[in-house]
């Protein structure tokens, strides 16, 4: 079956998502334990949040890169995260999305969202030729992020070790065994119109 180029795939329940994010052990420990994130978090930075294992593995190589030990799966409410679709802006200039380069960075400045759409990945981390979505959140977004969309944070660091070992063993069976499930995300034209570029 051949997977559109844009589209969000995620675990996901009736009322959330799961989204990956890495980061050092004093900011990840801290924030899987207390289910939120500690005061060394910063709302006023960006933040990328993925909803795809298998990019965050590419991201972070699998929990190895510095800064990026602890590989955290954060539950978030999907109300939460359609806002932030809806209050999102392209990363980039799209010809026939944006009517021309100025409204486009214009949009780009007071957006408390941006989408980016980055190769998924395989086992092997190797590109796909569909899609992985980033959404990065600052201002209001982040704060909202933090303070209102979690609903829990867990350590997922050992699974991120294990599934890497096992590819690294050749076991892709049994590596892909153990992958959050993540099927298509339902978002229709209202979320993502906007977002396809």
């Amino acid at each position: 079956m051949d997977v559109p180029l844009h589209q969000i795939r995620a675990r996901r329940t009736p009322e959330t998502l799961t989204v990956y994010q890495a980061y050092s052990p004093a900011i990840g420990l801290p924030a899987a334990r207390d289910g939120r994130f500690p005061p060394a978090w910063k709302r006023d930075r960006m933040t990328w949040i993925k909803p795809s294992f298998l990019w965050m593995m590419y991201r972070c190589g699998w929990g190895a890169k510095a800064g990026q030990e602890t590989v955290l799966a954060v539950e978030i409410t999907r109300e939460g995260f359609e806002w932030a679709l809806r209050n999102a802006c392209l990363s980039h200039y799209a010809r026939g999305l944006h009517p021309d380069r100025a409204t486009w960075q214009r949009a780009l400045k007071t957006a408390p969202a941006r989408v980016q759409w980055d190769p998924e990945r395989d086992l092997h981390l190797q590109a796909l030729p569909h899609r992985a979505l980033q959404l990065g959140l600052s201002g209001e977004a982040a704060h909202r992020y933090a303070d209102e969309w979690i609903v829990g944070i867990t350590d997922v660091t050992a699974l991120a070790h294990e599934v890497h070992e096992l590819v690294r063993a050749r076991d892709l069976t049994a590596a892909r065994a153990l992958l959050p499930e993540e099927p298509p995300y339902p978002a229709g034209d209202d979320l993502l119109a906007h977002l396809r570029g």
